[in-house]
C-alpha cells in the first residue's frame, strides 16, 4: 500500500490562494491550492486500513503540524486514469505537497516527472512510485515476506517438511508485492516440500483470491494442500472461504492485521498476520510533508537511501519501518495494547467466546 507527496513552488496570487483553500478532503478540483495545501491520494478502499487508519491519521498530524494547513483528499478507487486525474488536477491547482499512493507504481513515471518539472516534489507513500521523489516512506517489505514465511513454517510445525503450500500473492501493480513474493519465497522454498501451485492476484481481490484457491483445490484434491500463503488478510479471507466450502482444515495466514482478519485469528480460522503499525508510517509521511510544504530539511525523518525499481531513480530519501508476524496469543499485546481495535469492535457476538479464551476483555 504507497504515498507521494508533491511540492510547487509555482508563485499564486492571493485571490487565487483564497479560493483554493477547500476543506480538507473534499476532493474538489476548483481553484487553485496554495503553501498551506497538501494533497493526499489514496489508491483503493478494498483494503480496509486506508479509509480507516492512514487517512485520518495523516489528516490529524498534519492539523496538529500545521494549524492552517488544509489536505485535498481522493481515492482512486484502484482506478489508475481516475487517479492520473486527480493527481494532475492537485498540480493544476498548485498544490504544493502531494502525499500518493500509487494504483499503478509504473504509471506514475510520467506523472511525477512533469510534476519535478514545474518545482513538484512527490514524496511516496507505503508503495515505491517511478519518478523523481522527495522521499519514500513504507515498511521493509521484503522482510515482511520472510515473516509471513516464517510464520507459515511454524504453523505447520513438524509436517512442513512434506507441505504443498498454496501461494495466493498480492496485485501485479504493487511494488511491494513482488519483495512480499520474494521474501516469502526465501524461506518456503527451504522449509516445504514444495510451492504446489501459485497465483498474482489483480487489485489484492478476496474474491480472485477465492476463484483462485478454489481452482487450486480442484487442481491438487483436498488432501493435496497443507497450508495457505495469502499474502494480505483480505485475500485470506477468500481462501478461507474456500477452503470451508469444501470442508478443508489447514494454516491459513494473510498481513495488515485487518479486524476481520484478527478476529479469524482469535477464530481459529486463520492462524498469522503481519501487524505492521500504521501510526508511525502515517505520522512520519504527514512529518516529511509539512517540512517539505515548509521548505525544510528532512534528514532527521529518513535514514536510508533507495533506488526505483526501474533503477532509473537512485539515492531517494527514504524511511522503512518494521512488522512482526502474530497470532493469536499475541493479539492482546499488540493490537488491544497499541488500540488499534476496540474490544468492542473485536468482540462482537460472535467472538465472544473465542475473545474470552484469549483473555481479551
Amino acid at each position: 500500500m504507497t504515498r507521494r507527496v508533491v511540492i510547487g513552488t509555482a508563485a499564486v496570487s492571493m485571490a487565487l490562494a483564497m479560493t483554493a483553500c477547500g476543506k480538507a478532503g473534499d476532493g474538489d478540483d476548483k481553484g487553485s491550492g496554495d503553501d498551506k495545501t497538501i494533497g493526499l491520494l489514496l489508491p483503493e478502499n478494498k483494503t480496509t486500513r486506508y479509509e480507516t487508519f492512514d487517512r485520518p491519521i495523516m489528516e490529524a498530524k498534519i492539523k496538529a503540524l500545521c494549524s492552517d494547513c488544509k489536505v485535498k483528499y481522493n481515492n482512486a478507487a484502484q482506478d489508475i486514469e481516475n487517479q492520473k486525474k486527480q493527481f494532475d488536477a492537485l498540480v493544476t491547482q498548485g498544490v504544493k505537497v502531494i502525499i500518493l499512493d500509487a494504483v499503478d507504481y509504473k504509471s506514475t513515471k510520467s506523472w511525477v516527472k512533469q510534476a519535478d518539472k514545474q518545482g513538484v516534489k512527490v514524496v511516496a507513500y507505503d508503495r515505491l512510485a517511478e519518478g523523481p521523489l522527495a522521499a519514500y516512506v513504507s515498511y521493509d517489505n521484503e522482510k515482511i515476506g520472510r515473516l509471513q514465511g516464517g510464520a507459515m513454517v511454524k504453523a505447520l510445525g513438524s509436517e512442513a517438511a512434506d507441505a504443498n503450500v498454496v501461494m495466493i500473492n498480492g496485485s501485479p501493480t504493487d511494488p511491494n508485492a513482488p519483495f512480499f513474493k520474494k521474501g516469502a519465497h526465501s524461506v518456503l522454498d527451504k522449509k516445504v516440500k514444495k510451492i504446489a501451485y501459485e497465483q498474482d492476484i489483480p487489485d489484492w481481490s478476496p474474491d480472485e483470491a477465492n476463484k483462485k484457491m478454489s481452482s487450486a483445490i480442484d487442481k491438487l484434491g483436498k488432501d493435496g494442500i497443507q497450508g495457505v500463503y495469502a499474502a494480505n488478510d483480505g485475500m485470506a479471507g477468500g481462501v478461507i472461504t474456500a477452503l470451508k466450502q469444501r470442508g478443508i482444515k489447514v494454516p491459513v495466514g494473510g498481513q495488515d492485521a485487518e479486524l476481520a482478519g484478527v478476529q479469524r485469528l482469535l477464530s481459529g480460522d486463520q492462524d498469522y498476520t503481519i501487524y505492521k503499525e500504521i501510526k508511525p508510517e502515517a505520522e512520519t509521511t504527514a512529518e516529511i510533508a509539512v517540512a517539505l510544504l515548509k521548505g525544510k530539511a528532512i534528514d532527521t525523518l529518513t535514514d536510508r537511501k533507495v533506488d526505483s525499481l526501474s533503477g532509473d531513480f537512485k539515492g531517494i530519501p527514504a524511511k522503512l519501518f518494521d512488522a512482526q508476524a502474530i497470532t493469536k496469543d499475541e493479539v492482546a499485546d499488540t493490537i488491544i495494547k497499541d488500540k488499534v481495535y476496540k474490544v468492542s469492535e473485536i468482540c462482537t457476538a460472535q467472538y465472544k467466546k473465542a475473545c474470552d479464551t484469549a483473555g481479551i476483555k
